[in-house]
């Protein structure tokens, strides 16, 4: 390059400011942010991923292009549904630039389905989760109590769908108690107050008095947005944790809900799960007299069977020695049974007898002057073993003080007093003899009253 190019291109740099690369991106990110601040846009979701910090990643795309997008979960949260790969989707964002890699994206607000509402759509992605785990198995469903003494109802306190229930439980069966647990069934936090009053009922079941047979969960008709709570996963669960059947009766007949799907049993209106818990007492009464009726003629058929069978056993030949056998021994038996009944009865007349006389004796004999005279001898006999006793210890103590004397005779201690003494080398052995002391040993004197110790000179 020659020296006047260099010169120029050095004029041209001179004369504008040359920018870092994050002044350049923060130029652009301003001009993207005010230029589309408010975006529509519509496209295929790709590459979703949603984020442990519950951001959601994906990737907008058509057939020649593609635009990364991010939804933060301050806004998302707010969904029904939750994008999928491949949905087709018209969201409201803004355009922003990702700093730290240079790359734009769009900041999603909102974001709708094509094809399907957003309702929709979740209720078929909660209804495939749920029966994933197993919510809506039909082998832990439970049957509904066939004489409930008390209903648990979970529902609006001011909707016509309590009003109803009351009603036609009423009217068929005044000796069910009713329970309500009022919870509001639409609007933010509708569900968390129905699963909560699902538990309350189930908790207080448990308490002695206060059980509760059957729960009815519902209210009336209304459009999908209406009916949402009872699509919630908490209400969904709560209905799947209860230990009491659970009777679903959410809006109409065409209606349905996730509460339906998990419930022991669907009504397809409130009214509706109110009969099918109460039974009528008239269709009781007919149902216990055609039982009565069914029984009845059943034990006649039987007994029809069991006379029939009888005679034929009758009549045959096998049974005519039987019976003459069953005649001959039943004759024996009452034979013995006499005999019997006779033996005891003589066994008693000979001891009641033996009695009398045994009796008559006793009361003719004087045992105060036999029983004078064994109690002398008896106080003699005791004299004489007491004298016996005292002798005894007499001659005994003798004997021990003659025993004591001698012993004294001979103990040491009582030569020690008459002015002996015993000596004893350093190990404790006694010295009988001079010739065993040397000079200057240490002995041990042993008095009557005490020990002195001293040396061999």
């Amino acid at each position: 390059m020659s020296d006047s190019s260099s010169k120029l291109l050095a004029a041209l740099f001179a004369e504008q400011r040359v920018l870092s690369v994050t002044e350049v991106t923060e130029k652009v990110k301003d001009t993207l942010e005010s230029e589309f601040f408010a975006l529509h846009v519509q496209g295929e979701v790709s590459n979703y991923k949603r984020h442990q910090s519950g951001h959601w990643y994906f990737t907008l795309k058509d057939s020649s292009s593609q635009l990364r997008a991010v939804f933060y979960r301050q806004w998302n949260r707010l969904m029904r549904f939750e994008p999928e790969n491949g949905l087709e989707v018209r969201l409201r964002g803004r355009l922003s630039v990702y700093e730290p890699r240079g790359e734009y994206q769009i900041i999603v607000e909102v974001m709708e389905p094509l094809g399907v509402g957003a309702l929709q759509l979740a209720f078929e992605q909660q209804v495939r989760r749920l029966a994933a785990e197993g919510l809506f198995d039909e082998s832990r469903k439970r049957e509904l109590p066939l004489l409930p003494r008390r209903v648990g109802i979970v529902t609006s306190p001011v909707g016509a769908a309590l009003r109803d229930m009351l009603q036609i439980l009423e009217r068929r069966n005044r000796g069910i108690d009713v329970m309500i647990a009022p919870v509001r069934v639409q609007g933010t936090g509708a569900a968390r107050e129905i699963a909560d009053a699902i538990r309350l009922l189930n908790k207080q079941a448990k308490k002695s008095g206060h059980e509760i047979d059957v729960i009815i969960v519902g209210r009336g008709g209304g459009s999908i947005e209406d009916l949402w709570a009872f699509n919630e996963e908490q209400v969904a669960r709560a209905i799947y944790e209860s230990e009491i059947p659970v009777v679903s009766a959410v809006g109409h007949e065409t209606d349905y809900t996730i509460a339906d799907f998990v419930a022991d049993h669907r009504a397809p209106t409130p009214s509706a799960a109110a009969e099918i818990v109460a039974t009528e007492l008239n269709d009781l009464d007919l149902r216990i007299e055609q039982l009565q009726n069914s029984l009845t003629r059943v034990m006649n058929y039987y007994l029809l069977l069991r006379r029939s069978e009888l005679r034929d056993l009758i009549e045959s030949q096998g049974f005519v020695e039987t019976a003459k056998v069953v005649s001959s021994l039943s004759a024996k038996c009452c034979e013995l049974e006499k005999r019997a009944a006779d033996a005891v009865e003589k066994h008693l007349r000979n001891s009641g007898t033996r009695l009398q006389n045994a009796k008559r004796r006793l009361e003719a004999t004087d045992y105060r002057a036999l029983l004078a005279i064994k109690s002398a001898r008896l106080d003699a006999l005791g004299q004489r073993i007491n004298r016996a006793i005292q002798k005894r210890l007499e001659f005994q103590q003798h004997n021990l003080a003659v025993a004591a004397s001698k012993l004294d005779m001979l103990s040491p201690l009582s030569v020690l007093g008459r002015g002996y003494v015993l000596v004893k080398d350093e190990s404790g052995n006694l010295v009988s003899q001079a010739a065993a002391v040397k000079s200057g040993q240490r002995l041990t004197l042993r008095f009557e009253d005490g020990e002195v110790g001293c040396r061999a000179d």
